[in-house]
């Protein structure tokens, strides 16, 4: 047990030959003297209750404990971060929360207790939901006219330099620089920008300051509609004419515009991952000799690793298979220092997802969605919400947080402006419900972060320690002190 309090000699001997002069709370039992206490005290939130909605204003929070010997202290954290100033050492057990100061939504309330053995409850929770009009933390600052003048944004990528490279639907790739829109595109394609057609994907090569290299995903009409990967090499803010080459040819679509995926990340490995929709044919995510409703992995040249994991069982273009089973990974994000891949998989009736990478994983689309109906074999999603027409509020393990598209996804570092709490966890967003929400690791739980007017489409840590959220039409920093 991770001993939180270390008891003067005082309170170690009363722990041992008193029964409750600990602190109150005692269930009034004692130690035999010359044993050690290792039992752990318990504690039960008692107020407020789970899935209670709407709070507002300032609320109390409370918690009952008993211990064998004698509790000295409670401690209430909410979203992972203590509040009420320290330890509540006396019975009862209780603090107070102004929930003006966090946005409207969900929020996970805790409570452990420690005795003066230094051994320390478990955590009793509630994931709760406030209400009122805070769009973001109290301290953060939320600019939506960061960047405007965008035309149906779809994804972006950031260079070492800090300048923004975002793809537009229809065809052209922008570049923001010093907190401005250029007014001349980095380059224009021609593209089918049906549906959820067009340029829908962009990433920038590791060595990008060197190379400048510039990938895009983008559907294409020569020799039939079908996405193309290819690759631009910048000159200044430009690209350098004549410098496409193309790297990977997909199969034709359907006539199907829907689920093209578009995602494109360099991994800590060095090579490309590409999101693949399976082109509303949900029988393609299952087909290992099909590219469709995959992560595709690349090197940065467009052939492909011998080391993936289906190489030497497929051929063609289905060796670039790296995990299966996926609906619409339309957003998907490393977390730079471990190498841990999350993927954000688009659901259909039930849930959104957000799957943990692993190479040869299979998510299990279309025979699951969500946490439902896994079978042996399929890897279930670290975390899912529901759609909030179809289901109740509150129910499941998305709890308060429903929506419809995750689509976007980004890992803040463990260093950086943002305040300790909300820093080293996983954010994410949702296209159809307009907010940000975050995912704590640590706890397994997640908390709402922002609302937003647009609808955001993709997300990134910026090198200047802000989160940036694309939408269709702006650019929204997200700052701390």
């Amino acid at each position: 047990m991770t001993q939180l309090f270390r008891p003067s000699p005082s309170a170690a001997l009363c722990a041992l030959l008193l029964a409750g002069c600990g602190g109150g709370g005692s269930d009034g039992g004692a130690a035999p003297v010359g044993t050690t206490d290792s039992a752990a005290p318990t504690v039960t939130l008692t107020a407020p209750a789970p899935l209670a909605s709407g709070l507002a204003g300032t609320i109390a929070v409370r918690a009952s404990a008993l211990d064998d010997v004698g509790v000295t202290g409670v401690e209430f954290e909410l979203d992972g971060v203590a509040i009420g100033g320290g330890v509540d050492s006396t019975a009862p057990y209780e603090t107070t929360l102004d929930t003006s100061g966090y946005p409207a939504g969900q929020h996970v309330l805790r409570a452990r207790a420690s005795d003066a053995a230094g051994n320390v409850s478990a955590w009793s929770s509630a994931t709760v939901s406030f209400g009122g009009s805070a769009a973001q933390p109290a301290g953060f600052t939320r600019n939506e006219s960061w960047v405007t003048g965008l035309a149906a944004a779809t994804a972006f990528a950031q260079a070492p330099d800090g300048r923004l490279f975002v793809a537009e639907q229809g065809g052209t790739l922008r570049v923001v620089k010093n907190g401005a829109l250029l007014p001349t595109p980095f380059v224009s394609i021609p593209v089918d920008s049906a549906g959820e057609r067009g340029l829908i994907g962009v990433a920038l090569s590791p060595d990008f300051a060197s190379n400048g290299f510039v990938y895009v995903y983008a559907t294409r009409t020569e020799g039939g509609v079908h996405n193309r990967i290819s690759r631009f090499t910048a000159a200044g803010d430009v690209a350098a004419p004549g410098s496409e080459t193309t790297l990977v040819e997909l199969p034709t679509l359907s006539s199907a515009t829907n689920h093209n995926g578009g995602g494109m990340h360099f991994g800590p490995d060095g090579k490309l991952y590409v999101g693949v929709g399976e082109n509303a044919n949900p029988a393609q995510a299952q087909d290992l000799r099909s590219p469709f409703g995959k992560l595709l992995r690349f090197n940065g040249d467009g052939s492909i690793p011998g080391d993936n994991p289906f190489f030497a069982t497929q051929t063609g273009l289905a060796r670039a298979t790296w995990a299966y089973g996926l609906r619409n990974p339309y957003t998907f994000a490393f977390e730079p220092t471990t190498g841990r891949l999350h993927i954000n998989d688009v659901g259909q009736n039930t849930w959104e997802e957000i799957d943990v990478g692993a190479a040869g994983a299979n998510y299990g689309w279309p025979d699951s969605e969500g946490p439902d109906a896994l079978a042996t074999g399929i890897t279930a999603p670290r975390f899912a919400y529901k759609h909030s027409t179809a289901n109740p509020p509150g129910s499941g393990p998305g709890g308060f947080i429903t929506g419809f598209a995750i689509a976007g996804g980004a890992f803040y570092p463990a260093s950086g402006p943002f305040p300790a709490g909300y820093r080293g966890q996983y954010y994410f967003a949702d296209f159809g419900s307009r907010f940000v929400a975050r995912y704590d690791p640590a706890n397994e739980a997640a908390y709402a972060f922002a609302s937003l007017s647009g609808a955001p489409v993709d997300l990134l840590a910026g090198n200047d320690g802000a989160l940036y959220v694309l939408t269709r039409g702006n650019v929204t920093r997200i700052s701390a002190p």
